[in-house]
């Protein structure tokens, strides 16, 4: 099948967090297995660096202005990803989502609608490219969009919109929806209205033809009340179409077995060899050299969705055992400030 493959972050092109992963390994296992893939993201500065020689494929103007469409490789593979290209929205480097100071940009409304009105014109084979997706598949809010706008189109692809999480919603005051050009008939309860303001998420919960999530476990934590982020009801009405998929790994990615950013290589019969990365972990951080003490890692977003309350709560009793902990991260200011201040 012809596979459109849409999300806001690409490994090794740019990554905040597992979205990027999965953007890069599930449409490589999309390939492998016979597949037309071509994965789409925005044209971050950083991303062209990335990924070296691209051509121009397509032009075409939007409500929101001209976009080029760069074509490319997604590195050391032969998958075909699709810049969307926008210098006025994203030409600026580092984070796609937060500026220098932790802020989100303050046009992301504009940045991630103009992506999703790119993506519905490739969808379309209105982009001159000669090739239509039977498959449009929108991971998380920034691509939201795209299958509330595509679903009044005629001879229109299958959409998929995948949950990662739900947490982040792209919620903009009503004045954003008003300036983007979006259908007058999207604002509704039933379309993008949330509360008086404007949903991204809801586009890709109400409209897509089927949403999936990372895990079985998720799917159904995220139809109560705990867990939905106020979309439980939503979520609720659709669970017919709602599928939980375990994520995966990109096997080749993360094989400590021939892993050059390890210390050590190993593998299930050498586990002993996992101390000369602990010993070098040890020395990176400035921390005493010891076989026995526990070495805790935690990588991820400073966040409560992390669960950073929790380590917070409990990390002035955990340091009074004998272990050493390392976090990496960044996230909420005050959970950075107070990691900062505790090492």
């Amino acid at each position: 099948m012809k596979i459109l493959f849409a999300s806001s972050e690409v490994y090794p092109l740019i990554k905040t967090g597992g979205l990027a992963d999965v953007s890069s390994s599930l449409p490589k296992a999309f390939s492998n297995e016979g597949h037309d893939v071509r994965i789409v993201m925005p044209a971050y500065a950083d991303a062209i660096a990335a990924i070296g020689k691209t051509q121009s494929v397509a032009r075409f103007t939007t409500f929101l202005g001209e976009v080029e469409i760069l074509q490319g490789k997604l590195p050391d593979t032969e998958v075909a990803i699709l810049l969307v290209n926008a210098p006025e929205y994203y030409a600026h480097h580092g984070n796609p989502y937060l500026d220098e100071n932790g802020v989100p940009w303050s046009d992301s409304a504009e940045r991630f609608c103009q992506f999703c009105y790119a993506i519905v014109e490739i969808a379309q084979n209105r982009a001159d490219m000669r090739w239509q997706p039977d498959i449009l598949h929108c991971n998380d809010w920034q691509t939201g969009l795209a299958p509330a706008l595509l679903h009044t189109e005629s001879s229109r692809p299958i959409s998929i919109f995948t949950i990662h999480n739900l947490a982040y919603q792209g919620v903009f005051p009503h004045t954003k929806f008003a300036a983007l050009g979006l259908p007058d008939n999207l604002w509704s309860v039933d379309g993008l209205e949330f509360h008086g303001q404007m949903s991204f998420i809801k586009g890709g919960l109400i409209f897509a033809d089927r949403i999936t999530t990372v895990s079985p476990t998720y799917s159904r934590e995220i139809l109560t009340s705990e867990f939905g982020c106020g979309l439980e009801g939503l979520l609720g009405a659709r669970k017919q179409v709602l599928h939980g998929i375990l994520n995966g790994i990109d096997q080749k990615e993360w094989n400590p077995e021939t892993d050059s950013y390890l210390a050590s290589t190993f593998n299930v019969k050498t586990l002993e060899k996992k101390l000369v990365n602990k010993r070098a972990i040890q020395g990176e951080f400035s921390l005493e050299q010891s076989d026995e003490k526990p070495l805790i890692g935690m990588i991820g977003r400073v966040v409560d969705q992390k669960g950073l309350d929790l380590v917070m709560d409990s990390i002035e009793d955990l340091l009074k055992l004998e272990i050493q902990l390392v976090l990496l991260g960044t996230g909420t200011t005050a959970y950075e400030q107070q990691v900062a201040a505790l090492a």
